[in-house]
Protein backbone atom coordinates (compact mmCIF):
# COMPACT_ATOMS: atom_id res chain seq x y z
CA UNK A 1 0.00 0.00 0.00
CA UNK A 2 1.05 3.35 -1.16
CA UNK A 3 2.42 5.44 2.44
CA UNK A 4 1.53 9.04 2.29
CA UNK A 5 3.91 9.91 5.48
CA UNK A 6 7.15 8.16 6.33
CA UNK A 7 6.69 9.06 10.35
CA UNK A 8 4.78 5.98 11.22
CA UNK A 9 2.16 8.15 13.23
CA UNK A 10 1.29 10.54 11.07
CA UNK A 11 0.84 7.35 8.26
CA UNK A 12 -1.36 5.38 11.00
CA UNK A 13 -3.48 9.01 11.69
CA UNK A 14 -4.42 9.46 8.03
CA UNK A 15 -5.35 5.63 7.30
CA UNK A 16 -7.88 6.03 10.17
CA UNK A 17 -9.46 8.98 8.62
CA UNK A 18 -9.10 8.10 5.19
CA UNK A 19 -10.35 4.60 6.22
CA UNK A 20 -13.80 6.02 7.81
CA UNK A 21 -14.93 7.28 4.45
CA UNK A 22 -16.26 3.86 4.12
CA UNK A 23 -18.75 4.86 6.68
CA UNK A 24 -19.17 8.54 5.31
CA UNK A 25 -17.28 9.51 8.25
CA UNK A 26 -14.77 11.04 6.64
CA UNK A 27 -14.17 12.68 2.50
CA UNK A 28 -11.62 11.32 0.65
CA UNK A 29 -10.80 14.05 -1.61
CA UNK A 30 -10.50 16.29 1.98
CA UNK A 31 -8.31 13.58 3.53
CA UNK A 32 -5.89 13.51 0.56
CA UNK A 33 -5.54 17.03 -0.09
CA UNK A 34 -5.67 18.29 3.57
CA UNK A 35 -2.86 15.28 4.15
CA UNK A 36 -0.43 16.79 1.39
CA UNK A 37 -0.28 19.86 2.74
CA UNK A 38 1.31 18.43 6.14
CA UNK A 39 5.20 18.13 5.93
CA UNK A 40 6.19 14.46 7.10
CA UNK A 41 6.66 14.96 10.90
CA UNK A 42 5.56 18.31 11.08
CA UNK A 43 3.03 17.81 14.22
CA UNK A 44 2.31 21.61 13.92
CA UNK A 45 1.50 21.70 10.61
CA UNK A 46 -0.70 18.42 11.18
CA UNK A 47 -3.00 20.02 14.20
CA UNK A 48 -3.40 23.52 12.07
CA UNK A 49 -4.42 21.23 8.20
CA UNK A 50 -6.59 18.93 10.17
CA UNK A 51 -8.12 21.74 12.36
CA UNK A 52 -9.07 23.93 9.56
CA UNK A 53 -10.51 21.48 7.43
CA UNK A 54 -13.04 20.42 10.62
CA UNK A 55 -13.83 24.33 11.24
CA UNK A 56 -15.06 24.67 7.79
CA UNK A 57 -16.80 21.78 7.86
CA UNK A 58 -18.18 22.42 11.00
CA UNK A 59 -19.48 25.32 9.27
CA UNK A 60 -20.91 23.95 6.59
CA UNK A 61 -22.94 21.66 9.26
CA UNK A 62 -24.32 24.38 11.09
CA UNK A 63 -25.35 26.31 7.89
CA UNK A 64 -26.73 22.95 6.30
CA UNK A 65 -28.93 22.61 9.98
CA UNK A 66 -30.24 25.93 10.07
CA UNK A 67 -31.37 26.05 6.62
CA UNK A 68 -33.25 22.77 7.81
CA UNK A 69 -31.27 20.18 5.76
CA UNK A 70 -30.55 17.58 8.29
CA UNK A 71 -29.24 14.89 6.24
CA UNK A 72 -26.29 17.36 4.91
CA UNK A 73 -25.92 18.83 8.45
CA UNK A 74 -25.89 14.59 10.07
CA UNK A 75 -23.15 14.58 7.30
CA UNK A 76 -20.90 17.63 7.53
CA UNK A 77 -21.13 16.95 11.32
CA UNK A 78 -19.61 12.97 11.45
CA UNK A 79 -17.25 14.46 8.87
CA UNK A 80 -15.85 17.58 11.09
CA UNK A 81 -15.99 15.09 13.96
CA UNK A 82 -13.06 13.05 12.11
CA UNK A 83 -11.40 15.69 11.41
CA UNK A 84 -11.29 16.88 15.18
CA UNK A 85 -10.07 13.89 16.22
CA UNK A 86 -7.22 13.55 13.64
CA UNK A 87 -6.53 16.75 14.52
CA UNK A 88 -6.18 16.05 18.02
CA UNK A 89 -4.07 12.83 16.91
CA UNK A 90 -0.85 14.55 17.28
CA UNK A 91 -1.18 17.59 19.55
CA UNK A 92 0.92 16.04 21.90
CA UNK A 93 3.96 16.31 20.14
CA UNK A 94 3.31 19.63 18.68
CA UNK A 95 3.37 22.97 20.21
CA UNK A 96 -0.06 23.50 19.67
CA UNK A 97 -0.71 21.30 22.98
CA UNK A 98 -2.67 24.10 24.88
CA UNK A 99 -5.38 24.09 22.07
CA UNK A 100 -6.41 20.44 22.85
CA UNK A 101 -9.46 21.66 25.30
CA UNK A 102 -10.47 23.80 22.57
CA UNK A 103 -10.73 21.14 20.00
CA UNK A 104 -12.20 18.50 22.23
CA UNK A 105 -14.58 20.68 22.84
CA UNK A 106 -15.48 21.30 19.09
CA UNK A 107 -14.99 17.30 18.66
CA UNK A 108 -17.51 16.59 21.44
CA UNK A 109 -19.56 19.38 19.75
CA UNK A 110 -19.86 17.86 16.44
CA UNK A 111 -20.20 14.40 18.26
CA UNK A 112 -23.57 15.73 20.27
CA UNK A 113 -25.00 17.18 16.95
CA UNK A 114 -24.43 13.63 15.24
CA UNK A 115 -26.84 12.24 18.31
CA UNK A 116 -28.86 14.54 17.84
CA UNK A 117 -29.28 14.70 13.84
CA UNK A 118 -29.13 10.99 13.32
CA UNK A 119 -32.42 9.23 11.67
CA UNK A 120 -33.14 7.99 15.24
CA UNK A 121 -31.53 10.23 17.40
CA UNK A 122 -29.32 8.92 20.12
CA UNK A 123 -30.91 8.52 23.75
CA UNK A 124 -27.99 9.86 26.42
CA UNK A 125 -27.35 7.47 29.02
CA UNK A 126 -26.01 8.36 32.64
CA UNK A 127 -24.89 5.04 33.62
CA UNK A 128 -24.84 4.75 37.71
CA UNK A 129 -20.71 3.71 38.53
CA UNK A 130 -19.37 4.27 42.14
CA UNK A 131 -21.43 7.81 43.34
CA UNK A 132 -21.20 9.56 39.68
CA UNK A 133 -22.19 8.25 36.04
CA UNK A 134 -20.43 7.51 33.57
CA UNK A 135 -21.56 8.90 29.85
CA UNK A 136 -23.40 6.26 27.51
CA UNK A 137 -25.18 6.97 24.29
CA UNK A 138 -28.12 4.31 23.20
CA UNK A 139 -28.69 4.23 19.14
CA UNK A 140 -32.03 1.69 18.52
CA UNK A 141 -32.48 0.09 15.33
CA UNK A 142 -33.16 2.71 12.35
CA UNK A 143 -36.30 -0.02 11.77
CA UNK A 144 -37.56 -0.73 15.28
CA UNK A 145 -40.49 0.53 16.83
CA UNK A 146 -39.63 2.65 20.53
CA UNK A 147 -39.67 -0.23 23.07
CA UNK A 148 -39.16 -3.05 20.96
CA UNK A 149 -36.39 -5.25 21.73
CA UNK A 150 -33.79 -6.02 19.31
CA UNK A 151 -29.89 -7.48 19.88
CA UNK A 152 -27.48 -4.98 21.00
CA UNK A 153 -24.12 -4.20 20.16
CA UNK A 154 -22.16 -2.57 22.97
CA UNK A 155 -18.73 -0.85 21.52
CA UNK A 156 -16.23 -0.34 24.13
CA UNK A 157 -13.58 2.63 22.90
CA UNK A 158 -10.06 2.21 23.58
CA UNK A 159 -7.46 4.46 25.59
CA UNK A 160 -7.58 8.14 23.83
CA UNK A 161 -10.29 7.42 20.56
CA UNK A 162 -13.15 9.63 20.05
CA UNK A 163 -16.59 8.28 21.06
CA UNK A 164 -18.04 9.26 17.55
CA UNK A 165 -15.75 7.04 16.09
CA UNK A 166 -17.31 4.05 17.51
CA UNK A 167 -19.77 4.64 14.46
CA UNK A 168 -17.09 3.24 12.11
CA UNK A 169 -15.71 0.84 14.41
CA UNK A 170 -19.02 -1.00 14.88
CA UNK A 171 -22.00 0.89 15.52
CA UNK A 172 -22.88 1.51 11.66
CA UNK A 173 -22.63 -2.09 10.86
CA UNK A 174 -25.08 -2.66 13.81
CA UNK A 175 -27.88 -0.31 12.71
CA UNK A 176 -27.46 -1.75 9.19
CA UNK A 177 -28.51 -5.33 10.62
CA UNK A 178 -31.76 -3.81 12.35
CA UNK A 179 -29.40 -3.73 16.23
CA UNK A 180 -29.08 -1.43 18.66
CA UNK A 181 -25.90 -0.36 19.26
CA UNK A 182 -24.20 1.87 22.23
CA UNK A 183 -21.03 3.20 23.52
CA UNK A 184 -20.07 4.80 26.78
CA UNK A 185 -16.97 6.69 28.23
CA UNK A 186 -15.37 4.88 31.16
CA UNK A 187 -12.84 5.83 33.67
CA UNK A 188 -9.66 7.06 31.76
CA UNK A 189 -11.95 7.40 28.44
CA UNK A 190 -12.75 11.38 27.10
CA UNK A 191 -15.13 13.22 29.43
CA UNK A 192 -15.09 10.60 32.50
CA UNK A 193 -10.97 11.60 32.21
CA UNK A 194 -11.13 15.14 31.72
CA UNK A 195 -14.48 16.42 33.27
CA UNK A 196 -14.76 14.36 36.08
CA UNK A 197 -10.36 13.12 36.49
CA UNK A 198 -11.17 9.38 36.84
CA UNK A 199 -8.46 7.31 35.62
CA UNK A 200 -8.39 4.04 34.23
CA UNK A 201 -8.37 0.84 35.82
CA UNK A 202 -7.43 -2.52 35.39
CA UNK A 203 -10.32 -4.61 36.96
CA UNK A 204 -12.55 -3.11 33.69
CA UNK A 205 -15.17 -5.85 34.89
CA UNK A 206 -16.08 -2.71 37.58
CA UNK A 207 -17.05 -0.50 34.79
CA UNK A 208 -18.40 -3.30 32.24
CA UNK A 209 -20.87 -5.01 34.83
CA UNK A 210 -23.03 -2.08 35.58
CA UNK A 211 -22.71 -0.65 31.97
CA UNK A 212 -24.68 -4.40 31.19
CA UNK A 213 -26.94 -3.79 34.58
CA UNK A 214 -28.42 -0.56 32.72
CA UNK A 215 -28.60 -2.23 29.58
CA UNK A 216 -29.98 -4.98 30.19
CA UNK A 217 -32.92 -3.80 32.75
CA UNK A 218 -34.56 -1.77 29.21
CA UNK A 219 -37.12 -3.12 27.70
CA UNK A 220 -36.08 -2.84 24.12
CA UNK A 221 -32.77 -5.02 24.76
CA UNK A 222 -33.14 -8.24 24.19
CA UNK A 223 -31.03 -9.52 26.72
CA UNK A 224 -30.44 -12.65 25.51
CA UNK A 225 -28.83 -11.42 22.58
CA UNK A 226 -26.31 -8.48 23.91
CA UNK A 227 -22.63 -8.73 22.47
CA UNK A 228 -19.18 -5.81 23.13
CA UNK A 229 -16.64 -5.27 20.82
CA UNK A 230 -13.20 -4.28 22.55
CA UNK A 231 -11.55 -1.34 20.44
CA UNK A 232 -7.69 -1.22 20.54
CA UNK A 233 -6.76 -0.90 24.41
CA UNK A 234 -10.37 -2.49 24.91
CA UNK A 235 -8.76 -5.76 23.81
CA UNK A 236 -7.46 -5.77 27.10
CA UNK A 237 -10.35 -4.42 29.24
CA UNK A 238 -13.06 -6.61 27.66
CA UNK A 239 -11.35 -10.05 28.08
CA UNK A 240 -10.28 -9.40 31.77
CA UNK A 241 -14.27 -8.31 32.27
CA UNK A 242 -15.42 -11.24 30.80
CA UNK A 243 -13.57 -13.69 33.37
CA UNK A 244 -15.69 -12.06 35.91
CA UNK A 245 -19.28 -11.09 34.08
CA UNK A 246 -20.58 -14.06 31.68
CA UNK A 247 -24.00 -12.15 30.22
CA UNK A 248 -22.58 -11.12 27.43
CA UNK A 249 -23.94 -13.41 24.58
CA UNK A 250 -20.85 -12.90 22.35
CA UNK A 251 -17.79 -11.01 22.44
CA UNK A 252 -14.89 -9.58 20.27
CA UNK A 253 -11.37 -8.04 20.99
CA UNK A 254 -10.03 -6.25 17.88
CA UNK A 255 -6.90 -6.70 18.64
CA UNK A 256 -6.48 -9.29 21.38
CA UNK A 257 -4.46 -7.74 24.58
CA UNK A 258 -2.86 -9.56 26.99
CA UNK A 259 -0.15 -7.06 28.36
CA UNK A 260 -0.92 -3.32 27.68
CA UNK A 261 2.79 -2.80 29.12
CA UNK A 262 4.66 -4.13 26.10
CA UNK A 263 3.50 -1.39 24.31
CA UNK A 264 5.42 0.89 27.00
CA UNK A 265 8.63 -1.49 27.62
CA UNK A 266 9.37 -2.46 23.84
CA UNK A 267 10.88 0.25 22.90
CA UNK A 268 12.86 0.94 25.88
CA UNK A 269 16.75 -0.23 25.82
CA UNK A 270 17.21 -3.56 27.01
CA UNK A 271 19.20 -1.64 29.98
CA UNK A 272 16.05 0.10 30.99
CA UNK A 273 13.82 -2.70 30.95
CA UNK A 274 16.27 -4.54 33.00
CA UNK A 275 15.67 -1.36 35.70
CA UNK A 276 12.07 -1.98 35.95
CA UNK A 277 12.61 -5.66 36.14
CA UNK A 278 15.00 -4.97 39.09
CA UNK A 279 13.01 -2.67 40.86
CA UNK A 280 15.43 -0.20 40.39
CA UNK A 281 13.28 2.68 40.58
CA UNK A 282 15.95 6.07 41.09
CA UNK A 283 18.13 4.77 38.63
CA UNK A 284 14.90 4.59 35.80
CA UNK A 285 13.75 7.82 36.83
CA UNK A 286 17.17 9.60 36.60
CA UNK A 287 17.75 7.78 32.69
CA UNK A 288 14.50 8.97 31.89
CA UNK A 289 14.54 12.79 33.27
CA UNK A 290 17.95 12.54 30.62
CA UNK A 291 15.86 11.23 27.37
CA UNK A 292 13.10 13.84 28.43
CA UNK A 293 15.50 16.98 28.77
CA UNK A 294 17.15 16.00 25.47
CA UNK A 295 13.38 15.95 23.62
CA UNK A 296 10.67 18.31 24.63
CA UNK A 297 8.49 15.95 22.27
CA UNK A 298 9.37 13.04 24.66
CA UNK A 299 8.42 14.90 27.96
CA UNK A 300 4.95 16.00 26.52
CA UNK A 301 4.24 13.14 25.13
CA UNK A 302 5.16 10.90 28.66
CA UNK A 303 2.58 13.69 29.99
CA UNK A 304 -0.09 12.88 27.53
CA UNK A 305 0.38 8.95 27.47
CA UNK A 306 0.41 8.70 31.38
CA UNK A 307 -2.39 11.53 31.79
CA UNK A 308 -5.18 8.62 32.15
CA UNK A 309 -3.26 6.35 34.61
CA UNK A 310 -3.13 9.06 37.61
CA UNK A 311 -0.20 8.58 38.22
CA UNK A 312 1.03 11.15 41.77
CA UNK A 313 4.44 12.92 40.92
CA UNK A 314 6.69 13.11 38.57
CA UNK A 315 8.06 9.45 38.37
CA UNK A 316 8.53 7.60 35.46
CA UNK A 317 9.18 4.32 37.60
CA UNK A 318 5.78 4.77 38.91
CA UNK A 319 3.99 4.97 35.73
CA UNK A 320 5.31 1.93 34.29
CA UNK A 321 4.82 0.13 37.65
CA UNK A 322 1.34 1.38 37.13
CA UNK A 323 0.83 0.37 33.32
CA UNK A 324 2.65 -2.94 33.81
CA UNK A 325 -0.69 -4.19 36.36
CA UNK A 326 -2.74 -4.18 32.97
CA UNK A 327 -1.77 -7.66 32.46
CA UNK A 328 -4.74 -10.76 31.83
CA UNK A 329 -3.53 -13.50 34.05
CA UNK A 330 -4.76 -16.96 35.50
CA UNK A 331 -8.49 -15.05 35.20
CA UNK A 332 -8.50 -16.16 31.25
CA UNK A 333 -9.23 -19.30 32.52
CA UNK A 334 -12.62 -18.47 33.46
CA UNK A 335 -14.02 -17.27 30.45
CA UNK A 336 -16.84 -18.98 29.01
CA UNK A 337 -18.40 -16.37 26.24
CA UNK A 338 -17.52 -16.90 22.81
CA UNK A 339 -15.25 -14.48 21.73
CA UNK A 340 -13.74 -13.42 18.17
CA UNK A 341 -10.23 -12.38 18.34
CA UNK A 342 -8.73 -9.74 15.44
CA UNK A 343 -5.39 -11.05 14.48
CA UNK A 344 -4.25 -8.02 11.93
CA UNK A 345 -1.25 -8.37 10.06
CA UNK A 346 1.94 -5.83 11.02
CA UNK A 347 -0.01 -4.98 14.33
CA UNK A 348 2.38 -2.12 15.59
CA UNK A 349 0.91 -1.96 19.16
CA UNK A 350 0.52 -5.44 20.68
CA UNK A 351 2.24 -7.45 18.21
CA UNK A 352 1.63 -11.32 18.58
CA UNK A 353 -1.35 -11.19 21.16
CA UNK A 354 -4.15 -11.79 19.39
CA UNK A 355 -2.67 -15.64 18.96
CA UNK A 356 -1.10 -15.27 22.75
CA UNK A 357 -5.11 -14.56 23.78
CA UNK A 358 -6.92 -17.27 21.58
CA UNK A 359 -4.28 -19.87 23.17
CA UNK A 360 -4.96 -19.30 26.71
CA UNK A 361 -9.09 -18.77 26.41
CA UNK A 362 -10.52 -22.21 27.19
CA UNK A 363 -13.55 -21.78 25.69
CA UNK A 364 -15.31 -21.01 22.51
CA UNK A 365 -13.29 -19.07 20.06
CA UNK A 366 -12.30 -17.47 16.86
CA UNK A 367 -8.90 -15.99 15.22
CA UNK A 368 -9.56 -14.13 12.25
CA UNK A 369 -6.75 -12.83 10.40
CA UNK A 370 -6.37 -9.53 8.39
CA UNK A 371 -3.88 -9.44 6.03
CA UNK A 372 -1.58 -6.31 3.97
CA UNK A 373 -2.87 -8.34 1.09
CA UNK A 374 -6.31 -7.84 0.94
CA UNK A 375 -5.71 -4.36 2.29
CA UNK A 376 -6.83 -4.99 6.03
CA UNK A 377 -3.38 -4.49 7.76
CA UNK A 378 -2.16 -2.62 10.82
CA UNK A 379 -4.29 -1.64 14.61
CA UNK A 380 -7.89 -2.21 14.16
CA UNK A 381 -7.76 -2.71 10.23
CA UNK A 382 -8.22 0.96 9.88
CA UNK A 383 -8.30 0.59 6.04
CA UNK A 384 -10.43 -2.57 6.33
CA UNK A 385 -13.66 -1.29 7.32
CA UNK A 386 -15.90 -3.51 4.79
CA UNK A 387 -14.03 -6.46 5.13
CA UNK A 388 -13.58 -6.30 8.93
CA UNK A 389 -17.53 -5.58 9.50
CA UNK A 390 -18.49 -8.37 7.22
CA UNK A 391 -16.21 -11.12 9.10
CA UNK A 392 -17.00 -9.80 12.54
CA UNK A 393 -20.42 -9.22 12.15
CA UNK A 394 -21.10 -11.93 10.13
CA UNK A 395 -19.25 -14.16 13.00
CA UNK A 396 -21.60 -12.32 15.41
CA UNK A 397 -25.40 -12.75 13.53
CA UNK A 398 -24.15 -16.94 13.90
CA UNK A 399 -23.24 -16.66 18.04
CA UNK A 400 -26.49 -13.89 18.26
CA UNK A 401 -28.83 -16.45 16.11
CA UNK A 402 -30.35 -13.62 13.73
CA UNK A 403 -29.76 -12.37 10.31
CA UNK A 404 -29.42 -9.05 9.13
CA UNK A 405 -32.58 -6.88 8.45
CA UNK A 406 -30.48 -5.08 5.72
CA UNK A 407 -31.98 -1.56 6.98
CA UNK A 408 -28.75 0.51 5.08
CA UNK A 409 -31.66 1.99 3.57
CA UNK A 410 -33.32 3.06 6.39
Amino acid sequence: MHRQFKDDDFQFGFEIALGSVYRQAADAGEVVTTAARIKDGDADAWVREWSALADRVRGEAEAAEAGGSRVAALAHFRRAATYYATALYTIANSRQRDRRGELRGLQLGCWEKIVDLSPVPGERLAIPYEGTTLPGWFFRAPDAAPGEPRPLVVVNNGSDGASSQMWVQGGAAAAERGWHWMTFEGPGQQSTLFDQGIPFRPDWEAVLTPVLDALVARDDVDAAKVAVIGISQAGYWVPRALAFEHRFAAAVADPGVVDVSTSWTDPLPKSMRKEIADGEREKFDRNMRIAEKLSASTRALFAFRGEPYAVEGDSRYDLYAQVLRYRLGEEVAQIDTPMLICDPEDEQFWPGQSQQLYDRLPGEKELVRFTAEEGAARHCEPMGGAVRDARLFGWLERKLGVGGRDTAGV
